[in-house]
């Protein structure tokens, strides 16, 4: 039901904006300032986006928790979409998701509210203490014994030692 109201309500603020903004400044003004966020948000979120990427990058090869940096990088790809979607509202609600201050405090609401599952590994790539599986190092199979002095009845081929 929520969102069905925001579907029906973001429109609709929308369009009151653009009715109120234009009757002050003119059509088109208004339309140049929603051209000029559209291509400001998109350098905004190409430039922190990329910072995000190095960031998550940096804590998998650290082998930290990726939950927050993924969790920032899913805010600016929101905040993008919002700054491409013409509208004053929507594009301050895209640049408000892309203050890094802001974009913590969602984090840690959304943190509280949700519980993360997380795993760990040993050094190496091994699977750490919690590690439930079966061993890694104990290897399954079958064998038989060749006698030595057995020689063989076909010529050697390229993939065989006679």
């Amino acid at each position: 039901m929520r969102l069905l109201l925001a579907f029906i309500a973001i429109p609709l603020i929308e369009i009151a904006l653009f009715i109120q903004v234009g009757g002050l400044i003119g059509l088109w003004p208004t339309l140049a300032i929603v051209l000029f966020t559209a291509v400001l948000g998109s350098y905004l979120v190409r430039t922190q986006g990329a910072a995000e990427l190095g960031r998550l990058r940096q804590s998998f090869s650290t082998l930290q928790d990726p939950a927050e940096p993924l969790a920032h990088g899913a805010m600016i790809l929101f905040a993008g979409a919002l700054l491409l979607t013409p509208g004053f509202f929507t594009d301050a609600c895209g640049f408000a998701l892309l203050v890094p201050g802001i974009r913590a405090r969602a984090f840690q609401a959304i943190k509280s509210r949700v519980r993360f599952a997380q795993f760990e590994m040993g050094p190496q790539g091994q699977p750490g203490p919690h590690h439930n599986g079966p061993d890694d190092r104990v290897i399954d199979g079958e064998f038989e014994a060749v006698d030595p002095d057995k020689r063989p009845t076909h010529d050697a081929s390229g993939w065989t030692r006679h």
